[in-house]
């Protein structure tokens, strides 16, 4: 597998039909779920012939950009499957696990040694190659449990179905997170 992006693909095309439009950000994601496959010993999703299991590759995003988006397409991970996760924290980091083999890794985006345009930064991560834009290293988050179907419970306080796990419990009652109250007499 290359590890350089080729801006006329087709894996790089449906990357952009999936986002609707290139940039800077989805290149990013594209560049971090090569690499993620090449380190974890999978395929990429969009290859002909290939679908993951259900979760069979999670992604622990720390931001919510346009990269997220090349991760969906690229390596299978989707919030409905349960195996897109974010734990924001506005840096370009992702931490990927294979829960086939077990293997894991965090990708940091690495500094550009210059302030760049935005036309140059989207050149720049088009054309250096993933293992030079990205420090791996060990997760720092644990493997996250699999995504498990709850009961719905009717909220009894505006009446809105909601998940169990959402609900609270105040005076008896089953309440939904809107209309709970939490008790916040130790936040002096």
């Amino acid at each position: 597998m290359s590890n350089r992006l080729d801006p006329t693909g087709a894996l790089w095309k449906k990357v952009v039909a999936f986002h609707g439009h290139e940039c800077g950000g989805l290149t990013i994601g594209y560049q971090a779920a090569l690499y993620a496959a090449e380190l974890l010993g999978t395929h990429i999703h969009a290859e002909p012939g290939h679908h993951h299991h259900d979760e069979e590759i999670v992604c622990i995003a720390e931001n919510d950009s346009c990269s997220v988006d090349a991760v969906q397409v690229l390596l299978g991970c989707s919030i409905g499957q349960g195996n897109l996760l974010f734990h924001l924290r506005g840096k370009q980091a992702y931490t990927f696990y294979n829960r086939q083999n077990g293997k894991g890794v965090r990708l940091l985006l690495r500094r550009k040694a210059q302030p760049m345009t935005r036309e140059e930064s989207f050149a720049y991560y088009q054309n250096h190659d993933c293992t030079e834009l990205f420090d791996a290293m060990e997760p720092r988050l644990p493997l996250p449990e699999r995504a498990q179907l709850f009961g719905s419970f009717v909220c009894e306080s505006c009446g809105e179905l909601t998940g169990e796990h959402w609900l609270r419990l105040r005076d008896g009652k089953k309440l939904c997170l809107d209309c709970w109250e939490p008790y916040r007499r130790f936040d002096v």
